[in-house]
């Protein structure tokens, strides 16, 4: 009966606090985002009082809005809480670690890290103005329905996709694609290559073969402008679709509002022009998530990419933006319907798309439908420091990091325009760059606040400071999670020590990620991948770059080799001992690991056919043992090539998690 008691008042005080009317905390996280989440947890655990706001109604941003296919670019990159978060996904569905997951299982993770914060959130709360006085942010207003809540806090971490506190901060941002010669870069600005690219010869006319006629829904009448060229064009956002084929799980495609079939007419002609392309996977990405359900991403020409209708986006107002949303919304139900009803649409398309439809139990107070539209990027700070292309590709390297990235420098198509080519006028998408390749590189601590001078108590970590293609690599929601995190322990040290934001020390912050990585003083991983000097090897390994390791390389040997792993254990106590093991085309059928721990020694022969990866990654863990491993560097990991010469046997990385943390 206490209990009950102590949890009701415990709910009462917290709806008391949502409700007030002003709001005077250390730190205010705008933006719900997944990284909002993170970053609030991260300060409440650092003693400090937090509001979360949020403007609309549900939290975690695209990581519970369908995008279940978990963007990764390589594991390496992913520290913290954000790690975390993909394990406790694990757990769920019985794994060590999982990427890939369905919407409602990550909402309900999002909601236990503020049970266990203990943080309150202001749901539907817009915001208004930003006042500010000697370069910082005194306070904010927010409309609540027609009533005005006003926030003071200490530190301000602006967590939305959109930027919108820090705009109204007046900090200074650009939207769009900085010209190619700006930033000395090679893939920003005018693009037009062969991703995701209409084929030669489809006929941009209503009409086909008379311009009098029209251009078809979605093509633009601007010529292509000059290679590499600047503009302030976005790329295009999108639905990730989280559709069931589990009959007693579905709601049926139905016909949308607002539905145009002469939106899908140039789809209509691509069926002609593709005949051999006739599957939903030739023009959807159609990755399979746990329950018999999806996480639908664009593919090709045309999808679910609603290219060129997004440009206002960024900077518009709550109204104009809630239209947008609508259009796109009503553009891929449209779509959806299009491919399941047109009889244009190839009959082996049609009938799998018959079998699919919206979840029951997925987004139950929306309709069924995601209320996260992919806001791929929008506005993106100028700040203290620029990342850019050179940064990606390791050509310069940060010594203030506070988080990683490793994905392709990635951009959707940006606009569908009409060429002229071999004597014809045909359309063709504009702005597909996927260029990758390059190892996990630093994310600079500099590129998390805004200039000196300009907002001294403001940090960024989603609308961070890059160029536009710089921002296409690091835009990943594992990465913004990470980088929210370094902002939360940067606005401790920044209240502490009662500094501007741009004078914390990012070594400092790097330290306390490094010591306290789940904010709340458990242990972490000991992680020692082929890189540390401690390894010690025998026979001949030869080093492999590229993807494929984790982290930057990895050792490969074909036969007479050894490699041991000795890590440094600070805690006695039981550790479960797991092996990175890359996805290789020519893996060894069987790679010999030893553990040894005291006098306890087991040989674990891994086999290539059980390993099974799952998601957008290059490897997996796989578990050696749970083992009691005495502080120091007397427990091993001993990998071994026989004189067989069967395959690689690769040496990579070992972690030891500890069971209690």
């Amino acid at each position: 009966m206490k209990c009950k008691i102590l949890i009701s008042a415990t709910a009462l005080l917290f709806s008391l606090q949502t409700a007030k009317a002003q709001h005077k905390v250390d730190v205010c996280v705008y933006g719900g985002s997944s990284a909002g989440v993170i970053a609030a947890y991260t300060a409440q655990k650092a003693g400090r009082s937090v509001l979360l706001v949020e403007p609309g109604a549900y939290l975690g941003g695209l990581t519970t809005g369908g995008l279940g296919y978990t963007d990764i670019g390589n594991k390496y990159a992913i520290r913290g809480l954000s790690l975390e978060f993909y394990r406790q996904i694990g757990q769920h569905y019985g794994k060590f670690e999982q990427w890939v997951f369905e919407p409602h299982v990550a909402d309900s993770l999002f909601q236990d890290y503020v049970k266990k914060g203990g943080f309150p959130v202001l749901y539907k709360h817009r915001l208004t103005t930003a006042s500010t006085a000697n370069g910082a942010i005194k306070e904010i207003k927010l409309d609540a329905g027609g009533k005005t809540v006003t926030v003071s806090a200490k530190i301000f971490i602006d967590c939305t996709y959109e930027g919108d506190l820090m705009a109204k901060a007046g900090v200074t941002y650009t939207v769009g694609r900085e010209a190619n010669d700006v930033y000395n870069e090679t893939w920003n600005g005018v693009q037009m290559l062969d991703g995701h690219q209409i084929p030669d010869g489809v006929d941009p006319y209503k009409v086909p073969g008379d311009p009098n006629s029209g251009l078809l829904w979605g093509i633009s009448p601007l010529p292509l402008a000059q290679k590499g060229s600047g503009d302030k064009k976005v790329q295009a956002y999108n639905y990730r679709i989280c559709l069931t084929n589990d009959p007693n799980n579905m709601v049926p495609i139905t016909q949308p509002d607002n539905y145009d079939p002469s939106r899908y007419e140039l789809l209509a002609r691509l069926f002609k022009a593709q005949p051999n392309r006739t599957t939903l996977s030739d023009y959807f990405i159609w990755s399979r998530m746990p329950n018999n359900k999806t996480d639908i991403n664009n593919r090709n020409g045309f999808s679910t990419d609603m290219i060129g209708m997004n440009y206002d986006y960024p900077e518009a107002d709550y109204a104009t933006r809630e239209k947008i949303i609508k259009q796109h919304e009503d553009y891929t139900k449209g779509l959806l319907y299009f491919c399941a009803t047109d009889r244009r649409v190839p009959v082996p398309m049609q009938e799998e798309i018959k079998k699919w439809g919206y979840p029951k139990d997925e987004y139950v107070k929306n309709g069924h439908w995601s209320p996260q539209l992919y806001v791929r990027e929008a506005r993106r700070m100028k700040g203290a420091y620029i990342m850019t292309q050179a940064n990606c590709t390791g050509e310069e390297v940060v010594t203030d990091g506070v988080g990683m990235a490793a994905y392709t420098m990635d951009s959707h198509n940006t606009q569908r325009l009409v060429i002229h080519k071999d004597g014809k006028d045909m359309v063709k998408n504009e702005g597909n760059v996927e260029v990758g390749g390059f190892p996990p590189y630093p994310v600079s601590y500099r590129a998390l606040v805004p200039k000196e001078g300009e907002c001294s108590n403001l940090l960024v970590p989603v609308c961070l400071s890059a160029s536009h293609i710089a921002y296409g690599s690091i835009r990943m929601e594992p990465v913004f999670m990470a980088l929210a995190q370094a902002t939360a322990v940067a606005a401790d040290l920044a209240i502490a020590k009662n500094i501007p934001v741009q004078k914390v020390d990012a070594a400092q912050v790097s330290g306390i990620l490094a010591r306290n990585p789940l904010a709340d003083g458990r242990q972490g991983d000991v992680l020692m991948d082929n890189a540390s000097a401690a390894l010690q090897k025998e026979g001949e390994w030869k080093t492999i770059k590229g993807s494929g390791s984790y982290g930057t390389d990895m050792l490969a040997a074909e036969k007479n080799a050894k490699a041991v792993f000795r890590p440094e254990i600070a805690k006695t106590g039981n550790y479960t001992v797991y092996l990175y093991y890359p996805r290789l085309k020519n893996n060894a059928a069987v790679t010999n690991v030893k553990v040894v721990s005291g006098k306890n020694e087991q040989l674990v022969p891994v086999k290539a056919e059980e390993v099974k990866v799952v998601g957008q990654t290059s490897g997996e863990w796989v578990k050696l043992g749970t083992f009691n491993i005495e502080k120091g560097n007397k427990a091993y990991v001993e990998i071994s090539a026989g004189s067989a010469g069967e395959g690689l046997v690769v040496a990579d990385a070992v972690i030891f998690v500890p069971e209690k943390r």
